[in-house]
């Protein structure tokens, strides 16, 4: 017996990785760090942004990572030990963590600031080109 989802309608062609992300999003339980997403109003002509601001105190510059990996922006953060302190009581732990976030197509990153404990990264997608395109019918006898 097959599932039904959304996608599955022949009506829409080529949404199979779309269904494959909605799925790997819903699996995705991990609430650390915690995140805000905020939009910033278009300003001078130019399209709308989107800012990303994940709490990443304890995290220096060389800890974190920021990539985009085709439709996925990947935020990592990686800590060491520091082996040579002695600690009466640890409540702080070294942690690791790796967030991701599905970015629509067109959509880029402009830029990342850490500043106070907060990691902003700031995307915006251009306007798109309208393409019309004429499909030739070839007529066979």
């Amino acid at each position: 017996m097959s599932r039904m989802t959304p996608f599955s309608s022949p009506l829409l062609l080529g949404f199979d990785a779309m269904e494959k992300t909605l799925e790997r999003l819903a699996k995705s339980g991990d609430s650390y760090p915690p995140y805000n997403i905020e939009r910033l109003g278009a300003a001078d002509g130019k399209a709308e942004r989107l800012r990303i601001t994940l709490a990443v105190a304890g995290f220096a510059e060389s800890d974190l990572d920021v990539t985009t990996e085709e439709n996925q922006l990947i935020v990592r953060g990686r800590q060491t030990d520091d082996t040579e302190r002695e600690f009466l009581h640890r409540g702080i732990a070294a942690r690791q963590f790796q967030r991701c976030f599905v970015l629509a197509d067109g959509m880029r990153v402009i830029g990342a600031e850490l500043k106070n404990g907060l990691l902003s990264i700031d995307l915006d997608r251009p306007e798109a080109e309208r393409l019309v395109r004429k499909i030739n019918i070839s007529v066979k006898d």
